[in-house]
């Protein structure tokens, strides 16, 4: 693919490897055990020094082990996330496609009325409701997710159930869902990697304003809460907060060129400019 060989989106690969990194071979690089680096001893905000490059939090934790650690809690609640949200997403927007009629004005309001309400506004209540925790977070991310993929498969299928191809399986015997998730979704499924690409970044992101908002475990080692507790000492210790929001930045960056590239490679409107 020529189109992925351009300077952006492999700056993108590269940051996306050098993260995927961190969060499979934390332990092995980081300069502090995860015990060490989820320190209660007081530290007092040291500076950058030989020992901690980075300087350390309040609680004596290495910032530059705390930021590793957090690549692998912001991976461990994007990916799955959104695997939860374009799984739900591609069943229920091709079963509502296909059929049409009644299923598909059902399925289509009820996707409109989680769609009508800010994705931050809804994760902050049912938060507040079940409790900060990484599961809940994961959960909840996921399923506000299934409406957006399910309007984005939706509008393909509708077009591709018409074609050629789909009325000669139906008469050669095969059945509704051997037709759905054989013939039609292979067909269908282009912009929905794309946009899985797009949303990793925007759930990281989002993961981060939860965490800066305070609706996470305080314990927890996420680059978000880390900015969430530096943020009263920008002045007298501005790399505590710096790094995490520094790491945040580049990795939504990564996975947006990243995207980018992607979807000029499949897209094949984009061949033709």
């Amino acid at each position: 693919m020529p189109r992925m060989k351009n300077v952006l989106t492999i700056i993108g690969i590269v940051i996306i490897f050098f993260i995927v990194t961190l969060a499979v071979f934390g332990p092995w690089i980081a300069p502090q055990t995860f015990a060490d680096a989820m320190a209660t001893h007081p530290g007092s905000w040291e500076p950058p020094s030989l020992e901690h490059p980075l300087g350390q939090t309040v609680l004596g934790g290495d910032v530059l082990s705390r930021l590793i650690y957090g690549a692998r809690t912001s991976l461990t609640i994007a990916l799955p996330s959104i695997s939860l949200s374009v799984a739900g997403g591609i069943i229920i927007g091709v079963i509502a496609a296909y059929y049409g009629g009644w299923v598909d004005s059902l399925i289509m309001r009820i996707c409109d009325i989680f769609l009508a309400f800010p994705s931050l506004i809804l994760s902050l209540v049912f938060i507040a409701i079940y409790g900060p925790y990484i599961e809940i977070i994961l959960l909840v991310w996921g399923f506000l997710g299934i409406p957006f993929y399910a309007r984005l498969i939706r509008g393909n299928v509708l077009q591709t159930r018409t074609l050629p191809y789909v009325e000669a399986a139906r008469v050669a015997g095969a059945g509704n869902w051997r037709i759905m998730f054989r013939h039609i979704l292979p067909n269908c499924i282009q912009p929905v990697i794309i946009s899985f690409t797009f949303s990793i970044g925007g759930v990281i992101l989002g993961l981060a304003g939860l965490s800066f908002l305070g609706f996470n475990q305080s314990v927890m080692i996420e680059w978000g809460n880390d900015v969430n507790i530096a943020r009263s000492q920008l002045i007298e210790a501005p790399w505590a907060a710096l790094w995490p929001g520094f790491m945040i930045f580049i990795t939504v960056l990564g996975f947006m060129l990243f995207g980018d590239g992607l979807r000029d490679a499949l897209d094949p409107r984009m061949k033709n400019l």
